[in-house]
């Protein structure tokens, strides 16, 4: 073994087409194999003085010899301020393109080795096989790499220090590029610094980083966004990133992007991201806030992909067990039996699962889901349903008794479903949506005493009344129904009046007329 970064060299025995599955089939890794074949000419920058002796023996060494990892281990100081130098002092956009590359490249056998067996549901019956040779191979090796690997990273670290600058400050400053293999490139390389560096990235530095992501993931044709999330899923393996990524508005935006229609293989790198967040307790609990539940469950119900099916039945799995409170366990439960989960499930029973994780989840969440609903009571569903913020015409809806049951139940927490509703007629698009809304904050205020004077307070009267000359004829007429009944005051003092005055009327009568 010559080249410790080179899967050829390390297993000679598997032909080239099967070891490259293991890397990343994206636009950056195609581009990253192309640039690999360049010779730049170093003599012309030290010629031009553009980067200085020591340098220029550096690179012009590093790049010939086949015994990469030595050679940094030997060259632990000079190697770090080589490559900073390079980038620092070359303007050439195909040599910069190169030193990255360099960089990643002798990064790349640490996150190699995190590569998990588990991630082969995509691949076929031969390439399973073949995968799993090369991970037991590889596995012997792991010990010999491991301290090497961590070192690697901290070559860079040690170097920054030792200046006083950010380890990622040139890659960070790379963001800005023009070109998009540089962009991107240097956010791989970002997020494995972040990752595998014993020392966080400052706060600074990790905002302006972290929305990049955000507005990489969001940018339109995006042809590096599978490296984007790639970088992404890297980050959140540490806890420490994830309250940041969440302040950023971050689930939000992996939401809006799961919502849209975007291939299997983005579908699992996002879905990665969310489950990795799910282990921390306290983001656990606030996770379903997001719509994360029935979001998952539509693509779960669409999914043909058997690893986009585990990730998923997995954060369901950690939105049950992770949450500390019970309550939040409960409802999200409620909210996968509302999301029509347990139907998912059932057909999921019938179809033979060769992975173990896919099978064990399966049994968690029925037994789960089938608890939950035998406790059940229609509040619940209701309260769970209005907080997905899917309504539609489910039965209690149209009770009258669940509505003098619980109409006053609307004002708990601080009038929070009724919040939901009032927001909902103000932003949903859907017409089933503010039809129902519209319908309910009419039978609550038929039914609770004060509820036109709270629903004015929260300024839902307003928006009922907006909706009288909606689009839809469904909406206007549930709008309709509700402005009405806000412009009662009292609809059992006015029956009890109405029936008083016809009382009234027919002892008058008796009386005139002299008939019983």
């Amino acid at each position: 073994m010559t080249k410790t970064t080179n899967m050829k060299d390390i297993l000679p025995a598997f032909p080239e087409e099967n070891i490259d599955m293991f890397a990343a089939t994206s636009v950056l890794q195609q581009q990253a194999a192309e640039i690999r074949n360049l010779n730049p000419n170093w003599s012309s920058y030290l010629q031009s003085q553009m980067i200085s002796q020591e340098v220029f023996d550096f690179i012009s060494a590093y790049d010939v010899t086949d015994a990469k990892g030595q050679f940094l281990i030997d060259n632990r100081v000079q190697s770090a301020k080589a490559f900073f130098s390079l980038l620092e002092h070359i303007s050439k956009e195909s040599t910069i393109q190169y030193v990255l590359v360099l960089i990643d490249d002798l990064l790349t056998v640490s996150c190699f080795f995190l590569l998990s067996y588990s991630d082969r549901s995509h691949l076929s019956d031969q390439k399973k096989l073949i995968a799993f040779n090369i991970i037991t191979k590889l596995n012997c090796f792991s010990k010999m790499f491991s301290q090497e690997d961590r070192s690697r990273v901290e070559i860079f670290h040690e170097y920054a220090l030792k200046k006083n600058e950010p380890v990622c400050g040139n890659f960070l400053n790379l963001l800005n590029a023009a070109d998009g293999f540089i962009n991107n490139m240097s956010a791989r390389i970002i997020a494995k610094f972040a990752c595998y560096s014993t020392d966080l990235i400052n706060q600074t530095d990790l905002q302006f980083y972290l929305n990049w992501i955000k507005e990489q993931l969001l940018s339109a044709n995006n042809e590096y966004m599978q490296s984007v999330a790639r970088c992404l899923q890297m980050l959140l393996r540490r806890d420490e990133y994830r309250t940041a990524f969440i302040s950023v508005d971050g689930i939000s935006t992996l939401l809006s992007i799961l919502s849209g229609r975007v291939n299997f293989q983005i579908q699992y790198q996002l879905i990665f991201c969310v489950w990795v967040m799910t282990f921390n307790p306290r983001l656990a609990e606030r996770m379903n806030k997001f719509n994360v539940i029935p979001i998952l469950a539509d693509i779960l119900s669409d999914s043909v992909k058997e690893k986009v099916t585990r990730i998923i039945l997995a954060v369901f799995r950690n939105l049950i067990e992770k949450p500390e409170d019970n309550t939040t366990s409960k409802d999200h439960c409620i909210a996968m039996v509302q999301s029509k989960v347990l139907k998912q499930l059932s057909i999921f029973e019938q179809r033979k699962f060769d992975d173990e994780d896919i099978v064990e989840d399966i049994q968690f969440l029925n037994e789960r889901l089938q608890a939950s609903v035998q406790d059940l009571s229609s509040f619940d569903e209701y309260a769970t349903e209005v907080k997905s913020g899917r309504l539609e015409w489910s039965p209690v809806h149209r009770s009258a008794q669940f509505w003098r049951e619980n109409a006053s139940r609307l004002n708990e927490r601080n009038y929070e479903l009724l919040r939901i509703l009032v927001h909902l007629l103000e932003t949903s698009r859907d017409p089933l949506v503010l039809s129902v809304a519209s319908f309910d904050v009419g039978e609550y205020v038929r039914h609770y005493p004060r509820g036109k004077h709270i629903i004015e307070q929260l300024g839902g009267k307003q928006l009922v009344m907006q909706l009288l000359s909606h689009e839809d004829a469904n909406v206007r007429y549930e709008a309709l129904l509700a402005v009405q009944k806000l412009m009662v005051h009292n609809w059992e003092y006015l029956g009890r009046q109405l029936e008083k005055e016809q009382g009234t009327s027919t002892d008058r009568t008796t009386a005139l007329t002299g008939k019983a």
